[in-house]
């Protein structure tokens, strides 16, 4: 809640504005149940059509007044709302694109989605409502209270004993409701990362035929969303009924006792109507302010959600500026690492030096860690043991930004974005020239893509580039990261959907350009890497050989039978 409040101080003015107009409504709902019987007691009875008519129009203006107000604060209370969440979904997705790979393998997509929509949605709901109802509901119960005290002392207990008990009820629906509330938007992250995950594997679930498990799989999911669900829906249902009770209650002992006081003199009939209204007037906001508390339960229960990743702290740190003599270098410094849910080390003791303007190639078996190894030079997770260097700094010294802008990343999964190609190639350097464009396109074997298309750099791409194959993307995001002229190109098993030749011809064009720009290329060939100045062969997170292709082929076991694999791969 507190995050709320920081979010809303930006519009305090209208947050105060809204219940303000909501109360003066109130107070002239509040006293149309007096004039009424005013217009009973002293028009009908007296027979005073002059009265009868002023009361009339009062009828007429203080409902119109109240309208009018009511707009006026509705108005200010959306605004807030909008605003204020328009404003958290900024902050959340700010702080979401600042945290390391740590804590998005820890959050998951699911919740993060979850989150940046459902969650948020339920706080708008939830600080619209309450700016609206919160401050008005109980005033209008008290209120009804004070005034039924006014017309009549008697009458005006059985006010105050309904408002005890069901003030009781209220905080014991409360209290049992909110961590439930949490608990229902849990399950829904499971429910959207099990769609997620049929959405994009479809084809992958058909192949084996596991749609049968997958849907048993999202059943179980949906049925402990619905299960909890319902059990926090029954309990929240309570609330209206026992409200009706209540106040029906209330009403036939007013009525009773109401006309006994009327039959003895000691009270008007216009009063007891009065009464009766007030009491009509009770229950509505009651009605109210229950369905508002099952709001603003949700609304905490999310907001808690909320906090919880607004407050989470990235696990990357940036406060040591320890530097080398070694400018323009990557050096790992017996660098170790261990990921927060993983349980044994996945980089051992890693030391090498690539020098500027050299070729690394990274290869090993699955699980050996070459892509941990290439992520700790962009600082995307935090090395557990040494220190990581890049042109003489550790990595931990730069700014965030400073230190990805010399790095050109290109994954194995290739992302496109919606739009053409030439924004695609744009991303990492919006000012590249046609020139630079061209360079890039020519080295990573685009412009034979492109001279199948008829618009050229103006084809377009659709969402995730699936109108391109998979080859075809690797080429494209290859582009996209030469057209940044990056210091460092990291290649992680980017050339793993190419066929040989277009490997082999992008591999001599980049050798072609090297000069100045660092190059890791991971890969599972050896042909991809066996140019490369120094090799680093790794095993279970271990080095076990470093070295050029032809004294790896002599004293590395490991790097000898990846290569006997490679060879017989290509010969078949």
């Amino acid at each position: 809640m507190k995050y709320i409040f920081k979010m809303m101080k930006s519009y305090k003015k209208q947050a105060i504005l809204s219940p303000v107009f909501k109360l003066i409504e109130a107070a002239f709902e509040l006293c149309i149940p007096l004039v009424i019987a005013s217009l009973v007691d002293n028009g009908i009875k007296a027979n005073d059509n002059s009265h009868i008519i002023l009361m009339s129009v009062l009828l007429v203006i203080l409902p119109l007044m109240g309208l009018l107000f009511s707009i006026t604060a509705q108005y200010f209370a959306a605004s807030v709302a909008i605003n204020t969440t328009k404003n958290m979904r900024h902050d959340l997705f700010d702080k979401i694109q600042s945290l390391s790979y740590s804590e998005y393998d820890r959050l998951g997509t699911s919740k993060l989605i979850t989150t940046l929509t459902s969650d948020i949605n339920q706080v708008q709901t939830g600080i619209n409502l309450a700016l609206r109802l919160l401050l008005r509901s109980p005033i209008v119960v008290l209120g009804s209270t004070i005034m039924a005290f006014f017309v009549s002392q008697k009458l005006g207990l059985i006010f105050l004993i309904v408002t005890i008990i069901l003030s009781i009820v209220i905080y014991i629906i409360m209290k049992t409701t909110i961590p439930m509330y949490g608990k229902v938007q849990n399950n829904l992250d499971d429910v959207l990362k099990s769609t997620r995950e049929n959405l994009t594997g479809v084809r992958v679930i058909r192949s084996f035929n596991n749609e049968e498990k997958e849907e048993k799989q999202f059943n179980k999911y949906t049925d402990n969303l619905t299960s909890n669900q319902l059990k926090v829906g029954k309990i929240s249902a309570l609330l209206n009924p026992i409200t009706y009770m209540l106040i029906n209650v209330a009403i036939m002992l007013l009525l009773y006792f109401g006309g006994k006081e009327v039959n003895i003199g000691n009270l008007s009939q216009g009063k007891v109507i009065a009464t009766y209204n007030y009491m009509s007037l009770f229950l509505v906001e009651l009605i109210k302010f229950a369905n508002l508390l099952i709001t603003i339960n949700k609304a905490v229960a999310s907001s808690k959600r909320l906090s919880e990743i607004v407050n989470m702290e990235s696990s990357l740190e940036f406060n040591n500026n320890e530097t080398i003599n070694n400018s323009g270098e990557v050096v790992f410094d017996n660098v170790s690492l261990t990921y927060q849910t993983g349980a044994k080390e996945s980089l051992k003791n890693i030391s090498f030096v690539a020098k500027k303007g050299e070729t690394i190639g990274i290869i090993g078996s699955t699980g050996s860690g070459k892509t941990s190894l290439v992520n700790l030079i962009g600082h995307f997770y935090d090395a557990t043991k040494g220190t990581v260097y890049v042109d003489g700094k550790d990595v931990k010294s730069y700014d965030m930004l400073e230190l990805r802008d010399k790095i050109g990343y290109v994954l194995q999964k290739a992302a496109l974005f919606k739009g053409t190609v030439r924004e695609n190639l744009l991303w990492g350097n919006s000012n590249a020239s046609e020139e630079d464009i061209n360079e890039a396109i020519r080295i990573a074997q685009v412009d034979e893509i492109l001279a199948k298309k008829e618009k050229g750099l103006d084809s377009e791409v659709t969402n995730d580039g699936k109108n391109f194959s998979g080859g075809q993307r690797q080429r494209l995001t290859i582009a996209r990261a030469l057209v940044k002229k990056p210091e460092i190109l990291i290649l992680d098993d980017s050339t793993s959907a190419l066929d040989y030749a277009t490997d082999a011809k992008i591999r001599k064009a980049l050798y072609d350009i090297k000069d100045e720009m660092t190059t890791f290329i991971v890969s599972q060939r050896t042909t991809s890497i066996k140019n490369a100045n120094k090799i680093i062969v790794l095993e279970q997170g271990e080095i076990v050989g470093m070295g050029t292709h032809e004294e790896l082929l002599k004293n590395c076991p490991t790097y000898q039978e990846i290569h006997a694999t490679c060879v017989n791969m290509e010969d078949k």
